[in-house]
């Protein structure tokens, strides 16, 4: 019996999964990677255009209202962000390339044994690069990403800057040879050519130009009979003609003389230079120094500083937003309509806008209705409706309609964080922006502490005014950078702004003496108050010298380095001074604190510094005219009765809120209701803790010294030894000029603040000058050279 003989299977009969592709989808999958890699490059390219607008828009991918401005919108954002910022930087660009190369390959069936070695390459490109960014523009985090910034950071904390260099040379040294086949002693046999036959073509040239310089002359200066000659051009000055002109003997030719070329048919074309203007010799050197150098950069000195992130604040209550209890609504409507209409009062229209913790019901009533008969049932609509904090706004200005604030009974919780994360916020081109809440409209509120210019907060105790200084340190902290603001904070409680001490040489200021930067010590929150009214002096100078009439242009000025800090000029930050319970201030120091307030309220809005004062008690001996006057900017919490809400706001209100946040804001015009943001005590810990854990000044900022006063007048460095080196020289200055001011000797001397500051101190002490008069200069106490050196002898004898 014949055996079978069995048949061999084929490739293609085993049953599997085969990785190869067909002819036909390797087209399609080469088109999509193509496509996919130009849609990433104009992408990644758009995102270093639209990264700041779109920044704000990366947690909001679900929502399909907003739109992103990257050329993919928010796909496009998202991926750059990620890639760019989180990735390796400008560097991931290469990514598209061989992405593209890869779906080139597949497209057009190409071998594909060099590919693998082209991503190897790319891969070390995109490294290499991305950490050389990140050493040498680490001031600009887009450009090396995060990879590069951190394996920066990681290598220099163990090889430091040197070290870090030494391996990126290595590396490129690598590239160069391995993927360029870069040969040293090629490229310097190159250049050495290239030298010899730059050094042979110079002297070709020149020789040139001197015989060229004799034929010139030779045909100017010929005789008659060189006429019939071949055509040659002419070269007179500016002027060339081709025709036959009449020849000049070279002895009928005067050093001086004007040859005239040319016939009437003949037009001779003339060049006309045109004369620049002159510019001013400042603007040419601040020109020049701006080209080289560009504008300076306050936020150098800590380049490499990160905003806290948005994961450091917690999101309190429902993350999805107000929650309408149409119930409530409708049951509410029906009550203020029957109301209203025991006491004959008609209705034609209500509405409801629901805001976090208040809906606004505005109603218009019908004609013949008195609002002053509306206002009077306040008490009535608050029994029927059983609840706390009614307020009727009658009328609401710029509309028709009366407003009814009734109160939620399940409140939504404003979080600190969907403030910050607010597109109004993120995109606020402010100087000191704030993210105080949400409006009865549930719109975040955002204002400008510098327009404002000062802002008093006022509330009963447990009503939310320490939450609303967190709230407003929070804002400040991240939206600006350590070199724009600093903090001066007094806390008399001693318990209420501690957590803010980590950030001391970041963001806080302080005398040059103390310890501590907060301040809860009576004596020194005097002594601080006056060392700003000196700074603000100061300041004036500064501005009055530059030209200029506020920090903003004096600051732009100096930026455009058209301001020599040889003269004194320097960078000036905003101050905010915050004091967080100023009753018991008034308390204790009375004058001694309100004159130097009254004077930087008045005064100090122009050059940068502004006040925050908090209080529990607001009332009139506390809260005085003279403050009131200079504080257009208010804020009431919860208070206990209608006289303390005329304090603060001259007006009613603010004793019908309902606490927990719940605030008025006024800045001299209308009276806005607002769910203050709730940040908690962990949240702002866990920001400070961020901030000081980055690398900081060597110090905090440090105010001018002030001494207060003394009887004796001599007690001031009264050690001659102690004297500053410049004190003789800056005594001649001050009797010369027969005026006794500190920024006169930083302008002859070119001195700082507070060097400035200690020599005037040590003048008073010599009998020199006279004390300290405020925003005038000090009096002048020695007439005459003579007369120093006699006073100056006498001490050292």
């Amino acid at each position: 019996m014949a055996k079978k003989v069995k048949k061999p299977k084929s490739a293609t009969s085993k049953k599997g999964f085969s990785l190869k592709l067909s002819q036909q989808n390797k087209v399609i999958f080469g088109g999509l990677l193509m496509l996919l890699s130009i849609a990433l490059f104009f992408s990644f390219i758009s995102f270093y255009f639209t990264w700041q607008d779109d920044q704000s828009l990366l947690t909001e991918f679900a929502d399909r209202n907003e739109q992103a401005k990257n050329l993919l919108n928010k796909f496009g954002a998202n991926v750059s962000h990620f890639v760019l910022y989180k990735g390796f930087g400008i560097s991931s660009i290469i990514f598209t390339f061989l992405l593209f190369l890869s779906g080139l390959h597949l497209f057009l069936s190409m071998q594909k044994q060099g590919l693998l070695k082209k991503w190897i390459w790319g891969l070390v490109l995109i490294i290499w690069f991305s950490v050389a960014l990140g050493f040498l523009a680490a001031g600009k985090p887009l450009l090396g990403g995060m990879v590069g910034f951190e394996i920066n950071d990681y290598l220099q904390d163990y090889g430091g800057k040197v070290g870090v260099f030494l391996l990126l040379l290595f590396g490129l040294i690598v590239i160069l040879v391995r993927l360029f086949q870069f040969a040293p002693d090629k490229a310097v046999a190159y250049i050495s050519d290239k030298g010899k036959s730059l050094a042979t073509e110079f002297k070709n040239g020149k020789a040139g130009k001197v015989v060229d310089n004799d034929r010139e002359n030779d045909i100017l200066y010929t005789n008659d009979k060189d006429k019939d000659k071949e055509e040659t051009p002419v070269v007179i000055d500016t002027y060339t003609h081709k025709k036959d002109i009449p020849v000049l003997a070279k002895e009928d030719v005067d050093e001086e003389f004007e040859v005239k070329v040319g016939t009437e048919e003949d037009t001779i074309a003339m060049e006309v230079e045109k004369i620049k203007e002159e510019k001013e010799e400042s603007d040419n050197i601040s020109d020049k120094l701006v080209e080289d150098f560009g504008e300076f950069d306050p936020t150098l000195e800590l380049g490499n500083f990160k905003f806290p992130p948005l994961d450091l604040l917690d999101q309190h209550g429902a993350s999805g937003g107000i929650t309408i209890n149409q119930e409530e609504l409708e049951e509410n409507k029906n009550r203020i309509v029957e109301t209203l209409k025991n006491y004959k009062i008609g209705i034609a229209q209500i509405k409801a806008t629901i805001g976090p913790t208040v809906t606004l019901y505005e109603i218009v009533p019908e004609a013949g209705v008195r609002i002053s008969k509306i206002k009077n049932l306040e008490d009535d609509i608050a029994l029927s409706l059983a609840a706390l904090g009614i307020r009727i706004i009658a009328p609401i200005p710029g509309k028709g309609t009366i407003g009814i604030e009734v109160p939620n009974k399940n409140a939504t919780i404003v979080s600190m964080r969907s403030v910050i994360a607010s597109s109004k916020f993120q995109k606020a081109e402010m100087q000191l922006p704030i993210a105080f809440g949400k409006t009865i409209s549930n719109e975040t509120f955002v204002v400008d502490l510098a327009k404002m210019p000062h802002l008093l907060m006022a509330g009963a105790t447990g009503q939310g005014k320490s939450v609303g200084l967190n709230a407003v340190l929070t804002s400040l902290l991240y939206k600006k950078h350590p070199a724009e603001v600093k903090f001066v904070l007094i806390d008399p409680k001693k318990v209420e702004l501690t957590l803010f001490n980590k950030i001391e040489r970041h963001y806080l200021a302080k005398l040059p003496d103390s310890e501590e930067a907060i301040i809860t010590d009576n004596n020194k929150v005097i002594n601080t108050l006056n060392s700003l009214c000196i700074e603000m002096d100061n300041r004036y100078e500064l501005l009055k010298a530059a030209m200029v009439r506020n920090i903003k242009e004096y600051n732009a000025k100096f930026k455009a380095r058209k301001l020599n800090p040889n003269d004194g000029h320097m960078f000036l930050p905003y101050i905010v001074l915050v004091i967080d319970e100023f009753a018991d201030l008034i308390m204790t120091a009375g004058k001694e604190v309100e004159t130097p307030i009254a004077r930087l309220a008045q005064l100090a809005r122009a050059i940068g510094i502004h006040l925050i004062i908090a209080t529990q008690r607001p009332s009139v001996n506390v809260i005085t005219g003279i403050i009131k006057a200079n504080f257009p900017a208010r804020i009431a919490f919860r208070v206990t009765s209608k006289i303390d809400s005329r304090t603060i706001l001259d007006t009613q209100g603010a004793d019908q809120l309902i606490g927990r946040g719940d605030m008025l804001f006024t800045q001299g015009n209308d009276v806005t209701r607002i769910q203050c943001a709730f940040v908690d005590t962990p949240e702002v810990a866990k920001i400070t803790e961020f901030i000081g854990s980055q690398r900081a000044y060597p110090d905090a900022h440090l105010l001018p010294e002030y001494l207060g006063n003394d009887d004796s007048g001599t007690s001031i460095d009264y050690n001659i030894s102690d004297r500053d080196a410049m004190f003789r020289e800056a005594a001649e200055v001050i009797v010369i000029a027969q005026q006794g001011s500190a920024s006169l000797i930083q302008r002859k001397l070119k001195l700082g603040y507070n060097r400035a500051g200690r020599i005037i101190d040590q003048l008073e002490a010599a009998g020199i000058v006279g004390p300290f008069e405020g925003s005038k200069a000090r009096q002048v106490l020695v007439p005459d050279i003579y007369a120093l050196d006699q006073l100056l002898s006498n001490e050292s004898a």
